[in-house]
């Protein structure tokens, strides 16, 4: 027996370094449901190490870069090999990517200043990794057609770097802009992600036999939410007035709520996998939309608008992604399981009550807007994870263990 559990140790590491997602989407659920709880039960919003930086900017950080960085990880190194047919990322580079964004996620936790060197290059090195791997998709096929997912990655890198610059010279005012062109970074990667999977997940949902398509978005708008953040994107390096910024924030969000109206096709819209797609759209736009409004003269925060799409439209869209994935590349059919019912319940909820209170719609709730949020946070991403993890940890077909 006591030599067995080193085995069984080592044949689920190999599991999960058979494929990125099978690695990546655990570590993802994980930190966006312990750092936060961590953050406002443990240390109370407080960070112990946090002397150059607000802690604000640490947790923010954290979300974008940190888990949602392990779920673009995961999900670049999954899906660009099928997109491509190319080999996948297996073993032992997908085990060094996790090395490297977990040494930053440590001193994350912590709002450790004197490391942030070292969390810096850690995280730019996962993200430079995943630079050079979509170069070299491209190069093998011969074509352009992921180079998409290789400027917003490069724009990730040189976003990240920013922050990075600003928190080491301290300038909190260049950390928080940096912050939002990551946030907007992400955003971008948003809009490339639901043209890729939508039409694949709405077709099953209509047809699970798969022998018609009847679900066909215009290819006019397929890249039109992507596109009109990377203008906002630009007007926020540019410096623009509040005045034209708030139309470019504005217009990207439109570009997201008419991705979200694509998803209306008849009774099948009320299936969870059509309103997970939805949600991460429509609140993602939404959230666009109020920051552009705030900036025209609304009687708002912009960091509670800013909550909305990086905290509800893309947590939403990283547990669809996550869902989705999780199932088709583990050989599983739709519809999603039964729990992630509450498990997309609660992460709405918790944005909900992260977000409402500071945009004056509803007042604060007992102990204030982060206590309640953390825990239905945590709730949600630990359902899917008590759910997908048998899934993930599972041998696959044809898997030979090792490195």
């Amino acid at each position: 027996m006591i030599r067995s559990a080193p085995r069984r140790l080592a044949t689920l590491i190999g599991v999960l370094g058979d494929e990125g997602l099978r690695l990546f989407f655990p570590l993802a659920a994980l930190q966006a449901a312990l750092w936060p709880a961590l953050w406002v039960i443990v240390q109370g919003l407080d960070l112990p190490f946090a002397c150059d930086l607000p802690p604000a900017l640490w947790h923010g950080h954290e979300m974008l870069v940190g888990a949602w960085g392990a779920a673009l990880i995961g999900f670049l190194t999954t899906a660009l090999p099928e997109f491509s047919d190319t080999p996948r990322l297996r073993g032992r580079p997908l085990m060094w990517l996790a090395l490297v964004w977990g040494v930053a996620r440590v001193v994350g936790l912590l709002g450790a200043d004197v490391l942030g060197l070292v969390a810096g290059l850690a995280d730019l090195a996962w993200i430079g990794g995943l630079v050079a791997y979509g170069i070299r998709v491209s190069i093998l096929k011969r074509t352009w057609d992921y180079t998409g997912f290789a400027v917003w990655l490069a724009t990730l890198a040189a976003t990240e770097a920013f922050f990075r610059f600003a928190a080491a010279t301290g300038d909190v005012i260049a950390a928080q802009t940096a912050l939002r062109l990551v946030g907007l970074t992400f955003l971008g990667f948003l809009g490339l992600a639901l043209a890729r999977i939508s039409v694949p997940v709405t077709n099953l949902v209509l047809d699970p036999s798969e022998e018609t398509s009847p679900w066909r978005p215009h290819p006019g708008r397929r890249n039109l939410a992507p596109g009109l953040v990377a203008v906002a994107l630009a007007g926020e390096i540019a410096a623009l007035e509040p005045a034209v910024s708030g139309w470019l924030w504005i217009a990207a969000g439109a570009a997201f709520l008419d991705r979200a109206g694509e998803t209306f096709v008849g009774r099948a819209f009320f299936r969870l996998e059509i309103l997970a797609l939805f949600a991460s759209a429509a609140v993602s736009g939404l959230g666009l939309v109020l920051v552009g409004a705030g900036r025209l003269g609304a009687p708002w925060p912009e960091s509670a608008a800013l909550h909305v799409a990086f905290q509800g439209g893309l947590g939403v869209a990283v547990m669809a992604v996550l869902a989705i994935a999780g199932l088709f590349h583990t050989g599983r059919p739709l519809p999603f399981p039964r729990p992630l019912w509450a498990a997309f319940t609660a992460v709405l909820a918790a944005a909900a009550l992260r977000t409402l209170p500071n945009l004056g719609v509803i007042g604060e709730p007992p102990g204030g807007p982060h206590v309640i949020a953390s825990l239905l946070w945590a709730g949600g991403f630990l359902v899917w994870l008590a759910v997908y993890w048998p899934f993930l940890a599972e041998t696959p077909k044809g898997h030979t263990s090792g490195c």
